[in-house]
């Protein structure tokens, strides 16, 4: 199953839900999922393979356009789709145009309506008898991914869609991502909750150097620098004295630590490159996306706006 949807709608912390283990960053921050991230889960009668994707909005940088190709393209590759709604924001026109990105599907569609925790039934059983009407979804699946609730509900209904067939992975298989890639995104993610205004948007984290422990009492050795567009974010990412970037480098060292259960020392550098968001290098080097198959242009009147509905 592939989760799409709208940038927050709540698709990485309903993957790491289901799951059971974080294997996407998240955030507050609109488009904080920036390629696929699969997650693969072993039931006593299934094999499901679960992916995250990047929201899905009008792109104005070649970085967006590689986020929503990716998007896209994971729905001809899945048996079974689920878009997720927020259902704790007002249906705007970027909702209603992933929900025509669905009409035409060939598969069946669950509509998945996260963040239930944050609404009464007074207003969320009329949504759902409203898009029962519409008739284009297989299930109309209420969850809060954060807090668990229905789904193991959705769990199962996904189980029971899937065609028979062997297992694609070994049993203790997880995800696709490498370390080092879920490394920079744990720097990335104590980097967008610890900034604000543009600089979410605006940087990115590329791991320069991931060398692994040597010995059992070995340390885990990153070195990792933070691209930004402008002297001026550089500036804030770096604060006063250097407080800021050590502020990131001490949430960043905490997770990871967490994560790869050893110590870890980290290494942080801020470096201007403006233009970045345009430059397929980096893009690659930070593990945007895919190459996109057209240019920005194409896509400039076919989707709801960047920065919101």
């Amino acid at each position: 199953m592939s989760f799409i949807g709208r940038p927050n709608a709540g698709k990485s912390t309903l993957l790491n839900s289901v799951i059971g283990s974080k294997l996407a960053i998240v955030s507050d921050k609109p488009q904080t999922t920036r390629t696929r991230i699969l997650g693969v889960k072993n039931y006593p009668e299934a094999q499901v393979v679960f992916l995250d994707t990047p929201g899905i909005h009008r792109p104005l940088h070649r970085m967006n356009v590689r986020m929503v190709d990716t998007a896209l393209e994971t729905m001809r590759d899945v048996d079974v789709l689920g878009l997720v709604l927020d259902v704790g924001e007002r249906i705007g026109k970027g909702d209603e145009y992933v929900l025509d990105l669905v009409k035409e599907a060939k598969i069946p569609v669950f509509l998945i309506l996260n963040k239930v925790d944050l609404i009464k039934k007074t207003r969320l059983l009329p949504l759902m008898e409203g898009f029962h009407q519409d008739g284009r979804f297989a299930e109309i699946v209420p969850v809060s991914a954060l807090t668990g609730e229905n789904v193991d509900r959705l769990e199962q209904l996904v189980i029971a869609r899937l065609p028979e067939g062997p297992a694609l992975y070994p049993d203790d298989y997880l995800t696709d991502q490498p370390e080092r890639f879920m490394a920079g995104e744990m720097v990335r993610e104590a980097l967008l909750q610890l900034t604000h205004a543009d600089i979410p948007f605006s940087s990115a984290v590329v791991v320069d150097r991931f060398e692994e422990p040597t010995g059992d009492k070995g340390l885990l050795r990153l070195y990792c620098t933070i691209v930004v567009d402008r002297e001026s974010q550089k500036g804030i990412i770096v604060g006063k004295g250097g407080a800021m970037v050590k502020a990131i480098g001490i949430a960043a060292r905490t997770e990871l630590e967490r994560f790869f259960a050893t110590k870890v020392f980290l290494d942080l550098h801020v470096k201007v490159r403006s233009d970045w968001r345009e430059d397929d290098h980096v893009l690659h080097e930070t593990g945007v996306g895919r190459p996109p198959q057209r240019g920005v242009d194409d896509h400039d009147d076919d989707g709801p706006d960047d920065d919101g509905d």
